[in-house]
């Protein structure tokens, strides 16, 4: 009898020191967010580089087709219009540069959602303590950085293959171009949200893109200034503007730079209810993990 009693209070006991350990755990995993943030950041750029290393022949790959795609339009366009393309180059090549940094972004923002249905992982998102928002919200920061990486790289062999000669103060241009991709992550994540619900949506995404280069060539003036809300706009004119004339950041006007701020807060804070929205409807449907 005193030998079950015993054995029943070393169970209290380990019970009780069971339940002190992990409440003593629990606050201490929880009063570090900002380390718990910094260990899924490196977790998901380390997985991003060895993908790019892994398949470099797929990467090398965009990176070239990206080069062809701009010399078929440089040099065609030297074939068709002659001298005449002088004039209008120095926007060919701030657009195009443009343009492959909000393709890679907006594409990235998609396929990441594709690719982890296809691998049977997307649910391992949900269940992770992070949650699937903050983990697309740091893969969205990698694809703004790595689309930015290479319109940068592919902006110094367009120079060298037409033999212009732009004004790149690197900093005005990184945060410019950083804030004009921002705005197209709003679509992206809308994007994202839909492949949850529709799984196969690649050839509506194609069609995204010939609404980029409207928006990249739509002219921002005085008596447009509404068309600066649209995403891309704005900092499309501003590059055109700092490439072609050299003028730097701190020199724009106080109104062009909260458009372009504005633009790249809203779009991606709407973007993202929307896709939480998605996330919720699909699993009401139960689809979430269906391909």
């Amino acid at each position: 009898m005193s030998h079950g009693t015993g054995g029943a209070e070393r169970t209290r006991e380990e019970t009780a020191e069971d339940e002190q350990r992990r409440t003593t755990a629990e606050p201490k995993y929880r009063r570090s967010p900002v380390a718990s943030l910094r260990r899924l950041t490196t977790a998901i750029f380390e997985k991003q580089l060895v993908l790019l290393r892994r398949y470099w022949v797929n990467t090398a790959a965009m990176l070239v087709t990206t080069y062809f795609f701009f010399a078929m339009i440089f040099y065609g366009g030297q074939a068709v219009a002659g001298p005449a393309i002088e004039d209008s180059l120095d926007g060919i090549v701030v657009g195009f540069f443009l343009f492959t940094a909000t393709l890679s972004a907006f594409f990235g923002t998609a396929a990441n959602i594709q690719s982890e249905a296809q691998w049977g992982t997307l649910e391992q998102l949900f269940m992770s303590p992070h949650g699937i928002g903050r983990v697309m919200a740091v893969k969205s920061v990698w694809n703004v950085a790595l689309s930015v990486a290479i319109a940068l790289i592919l902006l110094v062999v367009m120079l060298v293959t037409t033999g212009r000669t732009l004004t790149v103060d690197v900093l005005t241009i990184s945060v410019v171009t950083v804030l004009a991709v921002c705005s197209v992550l709003g679509v992206g994540f809308v994007f994202a949200g839909l492949s949850l619900l529709y799984k196969r949506i690649e050839n509506v995404q194609q069609l995204m893109q010939f609404a980029f280069i409207g928006l990249i060539v739509a002219p921002v003036t005085n008596a447009h200034w509404a068309v600066g809300l649209l995403p891309l706009s704005m900092g499309s004119a501003m590059l055109q503007t700092s490439m072609s004339d050299g003028q730097v950041l701190w020199t724009f006007p106080l109104a062009d730079l909260g458009l372009l701020l504005f633009t790249a807060v809203a779009y991606p804070l709407v973007g993202y209810l929307v896709f939480r929205l998605c996330v919720r409807r699909a699993r009401r449907l139960g689809v979430m993990g269906h391909y």
